[in-house]
């Protein structure tokens, strides 16, 4: 019966994951947006569903939580462009050069701190950055509670979601159009330039959603790592849904995020990113 009737078999594959995927993210994304309109009355600390933009103009008119989303998009751009920078001759070398054994060991290499406990990665690096640990007894350098710390930690931690994207986006350069560039004259870094970087970006783009969206939702590593002085808006979501017990605010808080998402995405998705994810 359903092999007479593909649209049959087609709607019961597909109804059980796309009723779980409205349910769940579509109508979790319906609620907050709603929530985000909504106040909390500062004497009962009960909410109050009346519409209102009251959320919204705080954010924008406070200079300290503008300084909080500058923050976080500038280190969530900073730690995406340094992870592609160091990805790309990384994924470079493993696409053209490297030997299939050799690139099996970097795959490994790459792969294998993905398998590793988040916390477990950030607290290492907590014991590293700490003073009397490894950096500061090395080369007298002390970095625990600093911006800095966050963004070494961040470009540690995203470092293979830009490296895999870029090496397959590298992988299916036809090593014709390398040979062509060359036998036209172009050197070394004309040919990176103008064949190789084209071609790869929509790999590099594809490995920057995951390194900018990652870092610009994540409150656990500048809680650990960079301590007051990095506050990022997850934090502020965090302690608004917890400690401040102020949920339309976290959700008008979330609601930024998100639209900077969104407006990442359909950039990204001009440059032919999706092709290569």
């Amino acid at each position: 019966m359903l092999w007479r009737r593909p649209w049959a078999r087609a709607t019961l594959l597909l109804t059980p994951p796309l009723a779980w995927f409205l349910l769940l993210y579509v109508a979790a994304l319906v609620v907050l947006l709603i929530t985000a309109f909504w106040q909390i009355n500062p004497f009962t600390t009960n909410i109050e569903r009346v519409f209102s933009f009251g959320n919204f103009s705080q954010i924008f008119s406070s200079p300290a939580y503008r300084n909080i989303i500058g923050r976080t998009v500038g280190i969530a751009a900073a730690v995406t462009v340094t992870d592609a920078v160091v990805a790309f001759p990384f994924a470079y070398f493993m696409a053209r050069i490297a030997a299939p054994r050799t690139r099996t060991i970097l795959f490994v290499a790459i792969l294998l701190p993905l398998w590793a406990s988040y916390l477990a990665k950030v607290y290492s690096w907590l014991l590293i950055f700490t003073k009397g640990g490894v950096l500061s007894s090395i080369l007298n350098v002390h970095l625990i509670y600093s911006n800095w710390a966050v963004f070494t930690v961040f470009c540690y931690l995203w470092l293979p979601f830009m490296i895999i994207p870029v090496y397959a986006a590298l992988e299916r350069i036809p090593p014709s159009q390398i040979e062509a560039s060359q036998d036209l004259g172009a050197r070394t870094w004309r040919t990176t330039r103008l064949v190789l970087f084209p071609l790869a970006l929509p790999g590099i783009v594809a490995g920057s959603i995951f390194t900018f969206s990652l870092t610009l939702g994540d409150y656990i590593t500048p809680l650990l790592v960079g301590g007051t002085s990095s506050t990022f808006i997850g934090n502020i979501i965090y302690s608004n849904i917890g400690v401040a017990n102020n949920v339309p605010f976290a959700a008008a808080m979330a609601m930024i995020p998100i639209v900077i998402m969104a407006a990442y995405l359909l950039g990204a998705r001009a440059l032919g990113a999706f092709e290569a994810v």
